[in-house]
């Protein structure tokens, strides 16, 4: 009877971990697929900087420092490896974007220009889906960290070495208004 009870112990054990573990995986999985949806967004906006750039360039271009500082943003933006690098790098970007547009409402005709506000409203439609990405991540981030760090999961979290993941966060510099001088 004491063995019976013993393996029923080591039975409920083993259930429990792997249910544990299970489900730290299935969470893991789910910041993973929601930091793949901001790459894509974060990619789409890098691919329209460029054309962005271009356009602008032809109307203004003895804006040089301005178009220079959005094209180093966006390879500093490009090249980072973690949420946290990549939520810097986004930060300095859109300041660069949005002296970038600033730059632009000087030049009634580049306003004009089809192509521009066909390139800037994409520019805003990407920012509103990164916006949203970002959300959807740190959401399942909260949602993961709070099973790992919760007892009794946390014994399983140690055990399988299931690490902390970052936050994509806005720069603290970014939370102010930006100034704007004419």
């Amino acid at each position: 009877m004491e063995a019976l009870i013993a393996v029923a112990v080591v039975v409920l054990l083993v259930l429990w971990f792997v249910l544990g573990y299970n489900s730290l995986v299935k969470l893991r999985n789910a910041v993973e697929n929601a930091w793949a949806a901001i790459d894509v967004q974060l990619k789409r906006r890098h691919d329209l900087i460029p054309n962005l750039v271009e356009t602008v360039k032809g109307y203004a271009s003895h804006e040089r420092e301005t178009l220079d500082s959005v094209t180093q943003a966006r390879a500093k933006a490009m090249a980072a490896a973690s949420p946290g690098e990549a939520a810097q790098a986004e930060s300095e970007l859109s300041q660069a974007l949005f002296n970038l547009r600033a730059v632009a409402e000087a030049y009634p005709d580049l306003k004009a220009n089809q192509n521009f506000a066909q390139l800037q409203s994409e520019l805003t439609s990407t920012e509103d889906r990164i916006a949203g990405a970002r959300q959807g991540y740190n959401d399942s981030v909260r949602k993961y960290d709070t099973r790992r760090q919760s007892i009794p999961t946390n014994i399983v979290a140690s055990l399988a070495n299931f690490k902390e993941f970052e936050y994509f966060e806005a720069d603290p510099d970014s939370r102010s208004p930006v100034e704007v001088q004419f």
